[in-house]
């Protein structure tokens, strides 16, 4: 029989399946939802210093082979994510969850990690550095000076296990050179990918676009990802040092795609699309698929493939 089950740092996990942050997971009855499915873990909704309302709807649409979103980071604030991960850690001792956070400008990120440090939460903390669509913002992780700045500001205070999470990248440079300065700090992980941002689709009927926000412009999600996905965590497994692991997120629709995701490096997958378009549901069906997917291949664990992409 197959197992799911998978580590992260010094982290243990039932199932390798988990939501990518912004998909049913604002609020505590959402997060509850998440908690009582077959998914390994949970990662809170990306929280800001102060609670927003994110971009005008419609925001989010589903496409032919995926989604665009322009959600625009609407959140509860991050204090409102600190107290139930305090709370779920009370309730569900030895079951490590994640929290997602992002600043909306550089100096935010120390003084979010500072929160984080000051509370009893002793999960895993994702520093977003990446979210294409808040309008008049850069994806930080682009502008790799930035980044090492805000990721020495980070360390200087937060000594709790972090990572960060990633826009795709495009050149084999860019892979060097982010992996150079992610080797530099005391990450325990990153999450690759975010959102293929700006994409842009239009409504053959009526000539518009998808969504309103930004003109139109959006993260593009599902199988459109997928090959960027894989590249992306592949090139980062080859360049990181071996104790910073990867969640894997983009493009997976079936167990074959969080396979191969497994099979370029990940240690966890995310489910991003699928679970806006599909629901909790996905979780089960994507993990009878992976466990089938294991057993024609002859494999009873994630361990057993994990990072071993065969090449020509």
């Amino acid at each position: 029989m197959a197992s799911l089950t998978t580590t992260l740092g010094d982290y243990a996990f039932q199932n390798v399946f988990m939501n990518a942050s912004g998909v049913h997971c604002q609020t505590e009855a959402e997060l509850d939802q998440l908690a009582a499915s077959p998914a390994g873990t949970l990662v809170t909704k990306t929280g800001t210093l102060e609670a927003r309302a994110g971009n005008p709807e419609p925001r989010f649409a589903q496409l032919a082979l995926g989604t665009i979103n322009s959600m625009g980071l609407p959140n509860l604030g991050i204090d409102y994510y600190i107290a139930y991960a305090e709370r779920f850690q009370e309730k569900h001792p030895g079951r490590p969850i994640f929290l997602s956070v992002a600043g909306m400008k550089p100096d935010d990120f120390p003084l979010l990690a500072q929160k984080i440090q000051d509370s009893g939460f002793t999960g895993l903390t994702e520093f977003n550095l990446s979210c294409p669509n808040v309008p008049g913002k850069p994806q930080i992780a682009y502008d790799f000076d930035t980044t090492e700045a805000i990721l020495a500001a980070i360390f200087k205070v937060f000594k709790k296990p972090a990572g960060v999470k990633l826009p795709p990248y495009f050149d084999l440079a860019q892979f060097d050179q982010v992996a150079a300065i992610l080797n530099r700090y005391p990450l325990t992980l990153i999450n690759s990918i975010n959102s293929l941002g700006n994409g842009l689709w239009i409504d053959p009927a009526t000539d518009t676009t998808a969504i309103k926000p930004k003109g139109g412009f959006g993260g593009i999600g599902g199988q459109y990802a997928k090959p960027i996905a894989l590249a992306n965590v592949r090139a980062f497994r080859q360049r990181l040092r071996g104790d910073i692991s990867i969640i894997g997120t983009g493009g997976v629709t079936t167990g074959r795609d969080a396979y191969e995701l497994i099979l370029c490096g990940a240690n966890l997958v995310s489910l991003g699309s699928i679970l806006a378009t599909e629901g909790l549901g996905a979780f089960t069906r994507l993990s009878s698929e992976l466990e089938s997917e294991m057993a024609k291949k002859g494999y009873t664990s994630l361990a057993e493939f994990r990072g071993q992409l065969k090449t020509l």
